[in-house]
């Protein structure tokens, strides 16, 4: 027992130092990600969009995946995702916001810029946090490397932003990762015989002004580059499913609406679909007091009082 204890108690060192290296280095992997995907973009514009038969046709939908990937990305790396203990956030007013499709409502009460009668709005539960001591809604959890409770805490991602996904950017995240995912594939199509003249396995001459070398790195490094990401909230569902499991019982999401406009903020009662194809800023629909829920449910269906998992259950000895 003193030996597991001591092992655990090891583990748990080695992961805080791993949490200040990587807080330490975050700022370089953003300027590492700066430098190769400038790299990417100025290899697909010098060398594969030359090439295209229509570029007055096929050109423009190129520019705004570039732009749309670019200012996505900025914006996940700039916009706080939303402490516990920061100050109401409000829409701005310059040409980098959109405008939502109604006047939505001040949050005074619920917590919400917008419902509908089909959305169940359910006040989210309050707790105590054991290590900064906030008291915070639920979905908020606390972040090791910022050493705060983060509003809807998806993770902490020092490698691509140096910071955490949360309410305030979540949506820019996924945004920059589907944007990401659309221009690697669409490079790693377009790019194919590129990449053959490059190897000079074609035996043409390599008349582009990009180095070979440059173009060869980019276009690797985009076949490799299109992958997800999970998040904290998905590896507690795999928890509760297999508690509800274990009683015969099946677990179900009060959070997944299967309602993706509610999500994205867009609609009638949220912000215009234009939003989705050009990277405006936008406010989400919840302060993150409140959150909306499948219809009779004020908790996960298989999960019972007292099984939620929380941020201390990561420190407890055997």
């Amino acid at each position: 027992m003193v030996c597991a204890r001591q092992v655990f108690r090891c583990f748990k060192w080695l992961e805080r130092a791993g949490d200040r290296i990587t807080g330490a280095a975050g700022p370089y992997f953003v300027a590492l990600a700066v430098i190769l995907i400038s790299l990417c973009s100025v290899s697909f514009f010098t060398v594969v969009q030359p090439g295209f038969q229509f570029p007055w046709l096929s050109t423009p939908p190129c520019i705004l995946l570039a732009v749309n990937l670019v200012m996505h990305y900025y914006y996940v790396c700039t916009v706080p995702p939303g402490f516990v203990d920061d100050p109401p956030r409000h829409s701005g007013s310059n040409f980098m916001w959109a405008s939502p499709s109604r006047p939505q409502r001040p949050l005074r009460t619920s917590g919400v810029r917008w419902t509908s009668p089909e959305i169940e709005i359910v006040r989210a539960h309050i707790t105590r946090c054991k290590r900064c001591g906030q008291m915070r809604p639920e979905r908020a959890h606390h972040c090791r490397i910022c050493n705060k409770c983060v509003l809807k805490y998806d993770h902490h991602c020092p490698v691509r932003i140096n910071q955490c996904v949360g309410l305030h950017n979540e949506r820019h995240f996924v945004l920059f990762m589907a944007y990401l995912v659309l221009a690697t594939l669409c490079f790693s199509f377009l790019g194919y015989p590129y990449a053959l003249d490059a190897l000079g396995m074609t035996y043409l001459p390599w008349t582009h002004p990009l180095p070979q070398l440059c173009f060869i790195l980019s276009y690797i490094l985009s076949v490799v580059m299109s992958r997800g990401e999970t998040s904290v909230e998905a590896q507690d569902h795999e928890v509760y499913r297999n508690i509800a499991k274990g009683r015969g019982e099946a677990f179900i999401n009060s959070y997944d609406m299967g309602n993706l406009a509610l999500f994205f903020n867009v609609g009638p009662k949220g912000y215009p679909l234009y939003t989705l194809f050009f990277p405006f800023r936008i406010m989400p629909y919840s302060d993150g007091s409140s959150w909306a829920r499948r219809e009779g449910l004020q908790r996960h269906h298989g999960v019972r009082e007292g099984e939620e998992l929380t941020d201390e259950e990561d420190e407890e000895e055997p």
